[in-house]
């Protein structure tokens, strides 16, 4: 503890330092005030926690010194010293919390016995400060997980008193990034407020197996996004952040809505699963559409496992991929439980499996057995690695069968035609996904259906554009779009060289006919 010595005279004061051997009591002599206003100066500076001090000293009287510094706060302990005849001085004193003082000539056990007094009464005040800073901190870490989890039922204290004044708030749970290790190494809070130069800008809370902080204001948020952006979402191989994940909501601007921020942070942790590699951290922003407002309308159903075994018997890779890649999007856009899309996914496996055992019976050993495959998806931690597995035994198969033939080559790029002929297709292209050279392909092309690519293209357009003029609901302009066709001057040449009229004139010969039709 700090103790001042104050006396006008410096005899006096070098006495009183020799007096007592005071680092053994446990005190240092941080200052000696050589007159009243000389030793308020320096209780305002140094904050010491005893002041020994004369009560008769120039410029402000010891009494005058007790008075100012207690007015201005200051919480230690002042021991005076007096002489006989000062002693109405000392009473007075007492009125302002003074308790110990010392009549000259000092006595050395007396001297003692009063800095050991106040060491003791300081002490004990401490102890009873710290116990109060506990309870309170309990408190208010009580009071701030009914806020998260809204069910601050009670009237809430002031925002001030909470320390929950700022004008916009952030959710942000994290955990170790290692799954097969949930407990956390790194102190993220920590972290973070040193990020934040230590400010009260953020608040910590355990709440089940979350680690929680609320970030406090622009700063800390605009502090948090820097971190994110350049440190944690690629973090450095080995670095503290590379062992975090962590998941935040979004901003909100009131205390009674912190716990949806809260919510939208849980809903992410939930949502781990469908990170992609090495991925750290998942916002609010990630949560898909659909869900953020009232969920989807997935159905597990068995679309999937068909159009995967089909695609798998005709060796068209670039279709199998494109539905594992469907199939990933539709699931992360699902409300579905993670436990439920372990299931399913189990489900379309073993599906495929039976498809390809079913027409080629001697390929049911490339396939783990049920129970392997269920074992194998529940391990996974992220959905890709789930779709590996698949891709991988998928290729297995498609090896295992052999190469297709031209003829289902061909039937596979028709079909692909006629589901995108919207797209801008172009025969380069089409021969690249299927794997062939483009001039061979064009050739065999001709030769199998009797027309060019982009002859077999136009009339695939143009019958659609025809079933599209039949419904009132859109614009010869947007049919053109609607069917692959960027111009529409372009559409009505194409329309007119294969039907022999304009789209306006398709429409009305069609409506036309519909009410000669319907006439009684």
């Amino acid at each position: 503890m700090k103790i001042i010595i104050a006396d006008d005279e410096i005899d006096v004061r070098e006495g009183i330092r020799c007096l007592l051997n005071w680092s053994s009591l446990g005190f240092t002599i941080c200052g000696e005030g050589k007159n009243g206003q000389d030793t308020l100066d320096q209780i305002r500076r140094l904050h010491p926690d005893v002041v020994l001090m004369d009560i008769r000293m120039p410029r402000l009287s010891g009494l005058e010194v007790v008075r100012l510094a207690k007015e201005e706060g200051f919480s230690g302990i002042f021991i005076i010293i007096s002489g006989f005849s000062d002693f109405s001085y000392a009473q007075e004193a007492m009125r302002f919390g003074v308790t110990s003082y010392l009549t000259k000539p000092i006595d050395e056990q007396e001297l003692e016995k009063a800095v050991l007094d106040a060491r003791q009464f300081l002490t004990e005040e401490l102890g009873k400060q710290k116990k109060l800073v506990q309870y309170r901190n309990r408190a208010r870490e009580s009071i701030l997980c009914d806020i998260l989890n809204n069910q601050a039922s009670y009237p809430l204290p002031d925002c001030h008193d909470l320390q929950l004044d700022a004008p916009v708030y952030q959710v942000v749970l994290y955990t170790s990034y290692n799954q097969e290790s949930p407990q956390s190494t790194w102190d993220f809070a920590g972290i973070l407020r040193l990020a934040n130069h230590n400010h009260n800008s953020l608040d910590y809370v355990r709440i089940g197996n979350h680690n929680v902080i609320i970030l406090k204001g622009d700063f800390a948020l605009r502090r948090f996004e820097e971190l994110t952006d350049h440190y944690i979402s690629q973090p450095q191989k080995g670095s503290p952040l590379d062992a975090l994940f962590l998941t935040y909501g979004r901003p909100v601007c009131s205390i009674e809505q912190i716990h949806i921020s809260y919510d939208d942070a849980k809903r992410l942790m939930k949502r781990r699963f469908f990170c992609s590699f090495n991925q750290h951290v998942l916002c609010y922003k990630d949560m898909p559409v659909e869900i953020q407002s009232q969920g989807t309308g997935f159905v597990m159903e068995n679309t999937y496992s068909q159009q995967l075994s089909d695609y798998i018997q005709s060796g068209n890779r670039h279709m199998m991929l494109n539905v594992l890649e469907k199939l990933s999007q539709a699931l992360y856009c699902s409300s579905l439980e993670i436990s439920n899309i372990r299931h399913y996914l189990a489900d379309i496996m073993i599906q495929i499996k039976s498809s390809i055992i079913y027409a080629y019976g001697n390929l049911g050993t490339l396939f783990p057995n049920n129970a392997a495959i269920i074992y194998t998806i529940e391990e996974k931690y992220y959905l890709y690695e789930i779709l590996g597995f698949f891709t991988l035994q998928f290729e297995m198969c498609m090896n295992a069968i052999g190469s297709p033939t031209r003829d289902s080559v061909l039937y596979n790029i028709l079909q692909y035609i006629r589901h995108n002929y919207q797209e801008d297709l172009k025969l380069g292209t089409i021969a690249e996904l299927f794997g062939y050279n483009s001039s061979y392909l064009g050739k065999v092309f001709t030769k199998t259906t009797g027309r060019n690519f982009n002859a077999f293209l136009d009339e695939v357009r143009i019958e659609n554009s025809r079933r599209l003029l039949l419904d009132d609901n859109y614009k010869v302009y947007e049919i053109a779009q609607l069917v692959g066709y960027g111009n529409v001057d372009y559409f009505h040449k194409k329309f007119r060289k294969y039907t022999g009229i304009s789209p306006a004139e398709y429409r009305r010969t069609h409506a036309g006919a519909d009410i000669k039709m319907s006439a009684p």
